[in-house]
C-alpha cells in the first residue's frame, strides 16, 4: 500500500468512503437513466441519499480508528461491508423503478417493482443498519480504546 495513502487519518478514509459512495449512485442511475433523471431523483430524495453516504462514511472512519488501534477487528468489518452493501442497495432502490426498460431483457419485472414499491422502506432499512453498524463499531473502539489505556503506561 502507498504510504502517503496509509498515512491518511481516519476522517480522510471517511470522506473519501461518503464520496465513492455518492459516486456509484450518481454514476449507477447516470448509465441507466440519465445525467437529468439522476439528477431529479437525487433533489428528491438527497435527504435519505446523503446521510446513507454520511453514515457509511462515519463507519468507514471508525473502522479505520479501530483497525490501527487493534488489528484483529473482523467482527466490526463484517457489520461495515453488510451496512455499506444496504446503504448503496437503497440509494440505488430509487432509480430502480427505470430499470422496468430494461426488466424485460433481464427477466426482473418483479423485483423492479417491489423495489420501487417499497422505495421509502428501503431507505429507512438502509438507515437502520448506518445506525446500527456506527453503534457497534463505535462500542468495539470504546472498548478497545479503553483496553489500549490500561496497557500502555502513563
Amino acid at each position: 500500500m502507498n504510504t502517503r495513502v496509509a498515512n491518511l487519518n481516519p476522517a480522510s478514509y471517511g470522506v473519501l468512503a461518503f464520496a465513492l459512495l455518492l459516486g456509484f449512485y450518481f454514476s449507477s442511475l447516470t448509465l441507466i437513466s440519465g445525467w437529468s433523471f439522476t439528477w431529479q431523483q437525487f433533489t428528491e430524495f438527497w435527504y435519505f441519499l446523503v446521510p446513507l453516504g454520511a453514515g457509511f462514511g462515519l463507519q468507514v472512519a471508525l473502522y479505520v480508528r479501530l483497525r490501527r488501534l487493534v488489528l484483529n477487528s473482523k467482527d466490526s468489518g463484517t457489520v461495515m461491508a453488510a451496512s455499506g452493501t444496504t446503504s448503496t442497495a437503497a440509494m440505488v432502490s430509487c432509480c430502480a423503478h427505470y430499470l422496468v426498460n430494461l426488466a424485460p431483457v433481464l427477466g426482473a419485472t418483479g423485483l423492479v417493482t417491489f423495489a420501487t414499491q417499497y422505495q421509502l422502506e428501503f431507505f429507512w432499512v438502509g438507515l437502520a443498519f448506518n445506525v446500527a453498524g456506527i453503534a457497534f463499531i463505535a462500542n468495539k473502539l470504546r472498548n478497545a480504546s479503553k483496553d489500549h489505556a490500561q496497557c500502555v503506561p502513563a
